[in-house]
């Protein structure tokens, strides 16, 4: 093989190692790429389950009375009309 040959080789062999490997649009960054739009993916499918659920849950709160009653319970601690609410701190069930 002659040298003129033998470096066009080499200049062929290097220059397509650097296309493949090398540079900002490389190889690995392509790989690292498809990883992050699949990440991405499966994020975008895990939102859209919670905002199923919430839209559910949304319709709930305007038609399940009962739904709005144990709310008002548990979050703000209403009761109804000659009902007894009793409080604990957490100091006083240290002390038993």
């Amino acid at each position: 093989m002659s040298r003129t040959r033998l470096l066009t080789v080499l200049v062929l062999v290097g220059g397509g190692l650097a296309a493949a490997f090398g540079g900002e649009y490389g190889m690995f960054d392509w790989m690292e790429l498809r990883r992050q739009e699949r990440e991405e993916r499966a994020a975008i499918e895990r939102l859209a389950v919670e905002v199923d659920s919430l839209k559910r849950y949304a319709r709930r709160l305007q038609s399940d009375r009962r739904l709005l009653e144990q709310l008002a319970r548990d979050k703000y601690g209403m009761i109804a009309k000659g009902e007894l609410l009793y409080r604990f701190s957490p100091d006083s069930l240290d002390a038993q």
